[in-house]
């Protein structure tokens, strides 16, 4: 039986905002169909139904991204494709400054996968590890907290998981050959954009491939004033081959670019200041290769999957202060890593099966300079695991998930003088995880999760080795979720609540350099809070809202944005709110959505800078969508984003709870920005 599961479709907030829309119907009982009017989906169960684990239980609190929000985000970034999670927060404003955080928890301790591909997030703090573009997107998932076995190592509190787009989402049925065109300009900043997909299949083989360039000038703020160091130069590129027998057989090699080169602000991640002005060139490529095998039958002992892959981020930055000592300096900061994947799904009938395999996963943090030729100080991490994961369904109305792994990890680290002093240990630990649905109506089902994760030894930020490394206080990590939720349906209502904590033992901590020495120690981490939820669909419409409120501690006592650094962000109340209309007698879709965070007084102790309460803030963005009779396939949309010009830098941005201008200043979002967004598929 498939059992309501309401959260995982929408996490929004059940208030009077959504009572309201329940009168939309009437105007929608005018509409007049039409069966050539294309409209994406905001309602994420759709892409929920295309998961083939979707009504597993490990999945009952996962959050997936709509087709409506993969499209619209199409030409712009990760704060566009998460717009309507409240409980996934985008900080940063752009692409090489932008990080992510799961439950307030930082994406580095979630276990992130492109294509199957595990990456290594560890690169510049002041930069992002995670820049993906959202055009290569066709399904993107978050499993936050509990994740199962079968996740990968060191998915200590969840996971990410991105697929890129397959000739099979390009081209209509029965077409061999085939495209897409994107173009957008925006007038905050006159950034153009650009992007073009080829895909063609034949006797079981297809090809993709994609290519996107964005550029432009610095954007304004709310209050009229430039950002420095904000303007795009960004190149893209994806590559994807495969075959796929009568029998079933499927092999798929991918291999895919993102290159952001452009002058940016000292530190990319801060506002322009006095201390931080336009003085660093960041050259950033990232790079991902994937080769796939997996045949699966749908029955019996033997469906085999396998994938092996590479994933690169390079951060390389050239210095310039004339005048300064430090002027043309060149920092290289590589982060790479090898996995694979062997495992077999067991049909014990349709409904239950048992994933097992083992996995590798070969990670290295290194850094060069033009001030010390030839000293590459690195760190690298090993981690064989093997897995098991049952998914069951043991009564109609009762799902259950439950896997096991064990893991071996190898440490090495180099202090950065190479003096031959070279820090070696080998862990090994267990894991577990358990999650449960049940369905108790055919309207209502409740469901929990609870995970034990060995993480092992995390390497760190390349940018920091520039230092004698003191590994003696140095511990692997492990992590402990839990998450216990409801969920409710009727008619084209669906509401839900969960509460979730995630508890990170032995977060790595690298203190600030003495004397050229960094010691290296341990902190206790903690994330806890409560997301509700609720949509309501009328058929030529669909509302979302979802509300998040997260608060985390170090060592049990809240923390500031330093504190938490690479563990997480104090974030508060957040809520986003989504709508749109189908207006078929026109041609169009309308919509916007409303993102709000409240005041939040967090009142961090052990740090003066860092003042007690966040400023709440408001942005309204709309959007009207327009398909010309005459002109097939081709989608025109206009949007204002900030509709209102508020001046604020995204809670998740890293600061927010320092004093503006007293220490540094924030990195604030665009203000109100015009775009203009033509799609055509051929």
């Amino acid at each position: 039986m498939t059992y309501p599961t309401v959260f995982s479709r929408s996490r929004l907030l059940c208030g009077t905002a959504l009572v309201m829309l329940s009168a939309l119907p009437a105007f929608a009982q005018d509409a007049v169909t039409d069966e050539d009017l294309t409209v994406y989906s905001l309602d994420p169960i759709d892409m929920r139904a295309l998961d083939p684990l979707g009504e597993a239980a490990d999945r009952a609190t996962s959050a997936y991204v709509s087709a409506a929000e993969i499209e619209r985000a199409a030409m712009g970034d990760l704060k566009d494709l998460f717009a309507g999670i409240a409980s996934v927060s985008v900080g940063g404003a752009i692409p090489v400054a932008q990080k992510l955080f799961v439950n307030g928890v930082d994406m580095l301790n979630l276990a992130i996968q492109v294509d199957g591909v595990s990456q290594n997030n560890r690169t510049f703090h002041h930069a992002s590890a995670n820049a993906f573009d959202p055009g290569l997107m066709k399904a993107v998932r978050v499993d936050p907290g509990v994740a199962p076995a079968d996740a990968g190592p060191a998915a200590i509190a969840g996971r990410v998981v991105l697929e890129t787009v397959d000739a099979a989402d390009i081209l209509d049925e029965g077409a061999t050959f085939g495209g897409q065109t994107r173009l957008s300009y925006a007038n905050n900043g006159s950034t153009k954009a650009g992007s073009l997909t080829l895909a063609g299949r034949s006797n079981g083989f297809e090809v993709l491939g994609y290519v996107k360039r964005v550029t432009g000038d610095e954007y304004d703020d709310g209050n009229g004033d430039e950002v420095s160091g904000t303007a795009p130069d960004i190149n893209v590129k994806l590559l994807k081959l495969a075959y796929e027998s009568d029998q079933g057989h499927r092999v798929e090699l991918s291999s895919q670019q993102m290159v952001d080169d452009g002058l940016r602000n000292l530190r990319a991640n801060f506002g322009p200041s006095a201390n931080n002005p336009v003085a660093r060139r960041y050259d950033t490529t990232r790079t991902v290769h994937s080769l796939r095998y997996e045949n699966d039958n749908g029955e019996g002992f033997w469906n085999p999957s396998a994938t092996v892959g590479f994933s690169e981020n390079e951060v390389d930055t050239l210095l310039l202060l004339a005048g300064s000592p430090y002027d043309g300096l060149r920092f290289i900061g590589t982060t790479r890593s090898y996995n694979a994947t062997l495992q077999n799904k067991f049909y014990l009938s349709q409904n239950n099966t048992i994933t097992a395999g083992v996995d590798y996963l070969d990670q290295r943090s290194s850094a060069e300079s033009n001030s010390q030729p030839g000293n590459t100080p690195f760190e690298k991490s090993k981690t064989f695991g093997v897995f098991a994961q049952a998914r069951l369904e043991p009564t109609k109305r009762l799902n259950v998930s439950a896997g096991v792994r064990y893991d071996w990890n190898d440490f090495t680290g180099n202090d950065a003088a190479q003096t031959g002093n070279i820090f070696e240990d080998k862990e090994q630990g267990a894991s577990a995880n358990l999650s449960v649905a049940f369905g108790v109506t055919d309207a209502l089902s409740l469901r929990a999760g609870y995970s034990n994760v060995f993480g092992g030894y995390q390497v760190e930020d390349n940018f920091l080795f520039d230092s004698f490394f003191l590994y003696n206080g140095l511990e692997t990590r492990r992590g402990q979720n839990i998450v216990v939720g409801a969920d409710w349906t009727s008619g084209g209502w669906t509401l839900g609540a969960e509460v979730f904590r995630t508890k990170l033992d032995n977060v790595r901590e690298t203190g600030r350099p003495v004397r050229g020495v960094r010691t290296v120690d341990a902190y206790d981490f903690e994330a806890r809070g409560v997301n509700l939820g609720a949509s309501y669909d009328w058929g030529s419409g669909f509302a979302r809202l979802t509300y998040s409120n997260s608060e985390n501690k170090v060592n049990g006592e809240n923390a500031s944005s330093y504190q938490v650094l690479d563990s997480g962000a104090p974030l508060g109340q957040v809520l986003a709110l989504q709508l749109q209309q189908e207006l078929p007698q026109w041609n169009m879709v309308v919509g916007g959505g409303v993102d709000v965070a409240l005041d939040y007084d967090h009142d961090p102790v052990g740090d003066p800078y860092a003042v007690e309460e966040f400023a709440s803030y408001e942005v309204v963005n709309v959007f009207a969508e327009y398909q010309p009779p005459s002109v097939d396939n081709l989608v025109i949309r206009a949007q204002v984003t900030n509709l209102f010009d508020r001046v604020y830098a995204d809670r998740a941005t890293y600061g927010g709870d320092y004093t503006e201008g007293a220490t540094f200043a924030t990195l604030k979002e665009p203000g109100r920005t015009f775009s203009l967004v033509l799609s055509s598929k051929f």
